[in-house]
């Protein structure tokens, strides 16, 4: 049976698949770094609606990527969380 990983590196491989998957990947990184940052303090989205003002249904379609946070939403979102936004250009061959 092929892992998740077995089937990215065969699609890869298709440079119109590599270049869209990469596109979609700074999107990504921010939703990975929202969800890790709420669940590493076991907070709901319900808790982080209470805590940030913003709406859980919200914080939902953020987090599962149908909704493009603002600059505005993100630092709600850090501040509900105690937490300071940092965004960061770093030179393509460092990524």
């Amino acid at each position: 049976m092929k892992t998740f990983n077995d089937v990215l590196n065969e699609q890869m491989q298709n440079n119109e698949f590599k270049k869209e998957y990469e596109a979609i990947q700074p999107g990504m990184n921010v939703i990975r770094a929202i969800v890790d940052a709420r669940t590493s303090q076991n907070l709901t989205q319900k808790e982080l609606d209470r805590r940030s003002g913003i709406n859980q249904a919200d914080i939902s379609k953020i987090e599962n990527g149908t909704r493009n946070p603002s600059l505005k939403l993100l630092k709600r979102l850090a501040d509900g969380m105690g937490m300071v936004l940092k965004i960061e250009f770093v030179p393509k061959e460092n990524v």
